[in-house]
């Protein structure tokens, strides 16, 4: 009789963890609030998002000083000389904002003075090194711009109040941690310029964990920002220290450049996807694409008595990423440049197309998938979700491409600058590089927006309650790794740990390759090999930063992907 009840009792248990949002049965556990909470790449600026919801600033407030925080803490990715992409939720309005800050070339700037050749016709002379490092290397910084536009529109509190304590960070400095120091040493592009040396390194060599990095430049900086708002950035003292610097290294980037560059701010772009609604951004961000092609091609197939880790499930997530990236690389750009068909790209229509020949047993060969194309990103960005108490919510991803970007600092500023003109696709035209022909949506025009993959997302439930903030690093991988997380909420009822830490794979067009990370398990990878898929290892994608938020209560997760991220939450 007592091992009956005893077994009875373990039932019951197991049948409540079941249907609860935790099962302590598995390893992988959410941090738990009800208000504010901040998850990014790096604790101590995560931390500062807090101090500012504590402030009784609102979630753009936090975002604002993250986003110039993580200059300081994680200055591979995070920046001021770099841009990216904003999705913001106001609860009490029931509205959603994009903000696209992406940089922009300078209007000066051309394929011969760059590459010191006639692109595309003679690509094989070509150093394409050119693109990524030293100050020609550099679009036109939006991050600045993104934030401030961010702030003035839907902040709380003065912008010196939000940048008070990211000032103070970068006054007092920070202690380099473990990451940070490898970071560091595995960029040698830091040691071809003085200013980052002086930075980065000690001795010529780079700085040690456990060192102090102060940032009196970079807080000098942020202080006239804090002053003159995007202004402080742009026009004055800084822009005329950014142009000087570029104007004595033949650098393309001039006044007018900094002084008309404009934000854009509209609607993301939206599908339905089992009844929830999922938002990401549109052009020139592709990676909006890539999502919401996938999720309307998997919409068509059940998963509810299908495993997350199942064959299967890594079979049709493949097929339908690939299909996603042939949207991508061949209709996306700056729609300022070019007329991107938004709608019809995730229309129905465009699904049916795209599901025609998807088989559940063998992979799709590329031939039979209309030909598109792709460029190659870093995947040095990074992404941080927030929510205040009162609901309103943040999702951002920004970048300097590169890890630490072009890798120059300008003199007296502190920031470090991007190197986005790597982005564009100079080989348009061009079918005997890696077997691709470049889009003609990206390719380089003077005062252009590059493509991009970053994708800050946000899901509302049937009731259109928001239920999802997510986003991450990792250039052409993240939106598997948004698709995965999404994927594993909606689909398999995981929590939120659990859907950041399911193994993620990746399928281009038209390489026939499927990258999947090495905690994929081997009999799976056999398998998929055996559906013609040719697996490929590798060792993380992406790192999202996530809040899943289900009957009124926060669940956050930084991924473990990459050390030092964090969540961060009000008490």
């Amino acid at each position: 009789m007592r091992f009956f009840l005893t077994a009875f009792l373990l039932l019951s248990y197991y049948t409540e963890a079941q249907q609860s949002y935790i099962d302590y049965r598995s390893p992988f556990h959410p941090v738990i609030n009800s208000s504010g909470m901040v998850v990014s790449q790096n604790k101590l600026s995560s931390d500062i998002g807090i101090e500012i919801l504590d402030k009784g600033g609102n979630a753009v407030d936090a975002a604002v000083a993250v986003g110039f925080s993580l200059a300081i803490t994680l200055p591979r990715a995070g920046n001021l000389g770099g841009g990216g992409f904003m999705l913001v939720y106001l609860k009490e309005q029931k509205e959603i904002f994009y903000i696209d800050y992406r940089s922009s070339s300078p209007l000066n700037s051309n394929i011969k003075d760059l590459f010191g050749t006639d692109l595309p016709r003679e690509y094989k002379k070509t150093n394409f090194d050119k693109s990524k490092y030293g100050y020609k290397a550099s679009a036109v910084p939006g991050t600045v711009a993104g934030l401030i536009e961010a702030h003035e529109n839907f902040g709380k509190l003065s912008l010196a109040e939000v940048l008070a304590p990211v000032i103070k960070q970068a006054q007092e400095g920070i202690e380099v941690s473990y990451d940070l120091s490898k970071a560091i040493e595995s960029t040698p592009q830091l040691l071809t310029d003085s200013e980052s040396t002086k930075i980065y390194f000690k001795g010529g060599n780079p700085l040690l964990e456990g060192s102090w990095m102060n940032r009196p430049d970079l807080a000098k900086t942020l202080s006239a920002i804090a002053k003159s708002g995007a202004k402080g950035f742009y026009e004055g003292e800084v822009a005329e220290k950014i142009v000087k610097a570029m104007n004595e290294n033949n650098g393309f980037m001039t006044l007018d450049d900094l002084k008309n560059y404009k934000v854009n701010a509209g609607a993301p772009i939206s599908i339905s996807y089992r009844g929830n609604t999922v938002f990401a951004p549109g052009p020139p961000s592709g990676g909006g694409v890539v999502l919401l092609t996938a999720l309307n091609i998997l919409e068509n197939y059940k998963f509810k008595d299908v495993d997350s880790n199942a064959t299967r499930t890594y079979h049709l997530i493949a097929e339908s990423l690939r299909r996603g990236h042939n949207n991508r690389s061949h209709y996306i750009g700056d729609p300022a440049f070019y007329d991107v068909p938004i709608q019809e790209l995730i229309s129905n229509k465009r699904t049916k197309e795209l599901l025609s020949n998807i088989k559940f047993k063998t992979a799709t060969p590329s031939a039979k998938i209309k030909p598109m194309s792709v460029a190659n990103e870093s995947r040095d960005t990074t992404h941080y979700s927030i929510i205040d108490s009162e609901g309103n919510a943040v999702s951002n991803t920004y970048t300097l491409g590169y890890s630490f970007g072009s890798g120059i600092t300008i003199p007296g500023t502190g920031i470090l600058m991007n190197n986005q003109m790597n982005n564009f696709a100079y080989r348009y035209g061009d079918t005997s590089v890696s077997g691709r022909a470049a889009s003609p949506a990206n390719k380089f025009e003077a005062g252009k927006r590059p493509m991009s993959t970053m994708t800050p997302t946000m899901v509302f439930n049937q009731s259109g309650e928001l239920t999802l903030v997510t986003g991450s690093p990792g250039g052409s991988f993240i939106p598997a790794a948004v698709l995965r997380v999404v994927s594993g909420i909606i689909d398999f009822n995981l929590n939120i740990g659990e859907a950041t830490m399911l193994p993620r794979i990746h399928k281009d067009w038209p390489y026939s390759g499927l990258d999947h990370e090495s905690i994929l398990s081997s009999d799976i990878s056999r398998q998929l090999g055996i559906m013609g898929h040719q697996p490929e290892s590798q060792k993380t994608m992406g790192s999202t930063q996530s809040i899943h938020i289900k009957d009124g209560i926060n669940y956050g997760y930084a991924d473990l992907r990459r050390p030092g991220a964090a969540v961060s939450i009000q008490r």
